[in-house]
């Protein structure tokens, strides 16, 4: 006998039981909302919440999910105040079912943009579909080259001279959604995978809440696989 729908509603019963008993500090209701998905570190979060105070992004940063319980990046959601959840993967009984947790969460939220921000989950076409056009990634690199893990790493190896980092929209298929912003880090010669993806981080924290704020608040379409603003 097949227990994977009944697995399924429990793990699903079981999130809805969670996003009751979380709370948050109430916060600007007139801006788009916006939701974070971490799985560790979180210091594009930080960029994204230090430009929400900032003014230089008009949003609100409503919910900070990670799958992760011990991801460090929740931190900077409970000292900020921002609502934070953790919807482990290993529990879920399917992507398509993890997916559809975090659809849920993003409909009673109200969310307007969904930012992935390290996090380390291929989305399937539960999640695009549901928000078309409207989930961000952010990858250490000029895609389309070097997708995937450990981009700086590729970037050394294959002796580029310039790489850098790129906002994208998320679709099903990993690192291949059309591309919001680029900006353009040199590569020096005596580059470590450490120095180099220190400098790339650096351009990401300038990068993501630019493109977060050009999605939500300037006109733009998509043309084939190019944006146009």
């Amino acid at each position: 006998m097949d227990r994977r729908p009944c697995r399924s509603r429990l793990w699903r019963r079981a999130v809805r039981e969670r996003l009751i008993r979380t709370s948050s500090t109430p916060r600007d209701s007139s801006a788009p909302a916006i939701a974070v998905l971490i799985s560790g570190r979180g210091s594009n979060l930080k960029a994204l919440i230090d430009a929400e105070s900032a003014g230089s992004l008009a949003a609100r940063i409503r919910v900070v999910i990670s799958n992760r319980a011990d991801a460090p990046g929740l931190a900077y959601a409970r000292e900020y105040g921002i609502e934070s959840l953790v919807l482990p993967h290993a529990s879920a009984p399917s992507r398509e079912a993890y997916d559809r947790a975090l659809v849920d969460a993003f409909q009673t939220r109200g969310i307007a943009l969904i930012c992935l921000a390290g996090f380390m989950r291929v989305v399937t076409p539960v999640l695009c579909d549901a928000y078309p056009w409207r989930i961000l990634n952010i990858h250490p690199s000029l895609l389309p080259a070097f997708p995937g893990a450990a981009a700086q790493r590729q970037a050394l190896e294959h002796g580029v001279k310039i790489t850098g980092a790129t906002v994208h929209f998320v679709t099903p298929e990993l690192d291949v959604g059309p591309i919001v912003r680029q900006v353009a880090v040199p590569v020096n010669e005596r580059d470590t995978v450490e120095s180099l993806s220190a400098r790339i981080l650096a351009a990401e924290h300038q990068l993501y809440p630019d493109a977060a704020q050009l999605v939500l608040h300037s006109p733009w379409r998509i043309e084939g696989r190019t944006v146009v603003f």
